[in-house]
């Protein structure tokens, strides 16, 4: 386990880097060009993304980056 003493500043830096990578995954896993195996390694960084996210990050802002249970972009 590793702990860190950063400033607000950082945090909120650390916060925005985190929801623009986000965002980045969320929109490629839309795109029905890129293979299922593809998507299945970017759902995981995904998971990590959003682990580290859920630490530095508001309550509502966590609400926005949950992914639906079937995930995203595929089809039922």
């Amino acid at each position: 386990m590793y702990g860190m003493l950063i400033t607000e500043q950082e945090k909120e830096e650390i916060v925005y880097l985190l929801k623009r990578e986000m965002d980045e995954i969320l929109f490629d896993l839309k795109n029905e060009h890129i293979e299922h195996i593809v998507k299945h390694a970017m759902e995981e960084r995904y998971k990590i993304l959003f682990a580290l996210f859920k630490r530095v990050a508001d309550h509502r802002d966590c609400m926005k980056y949950i992914l639906p249970a079937g995930g995203v972009g595929r089809k039922s």
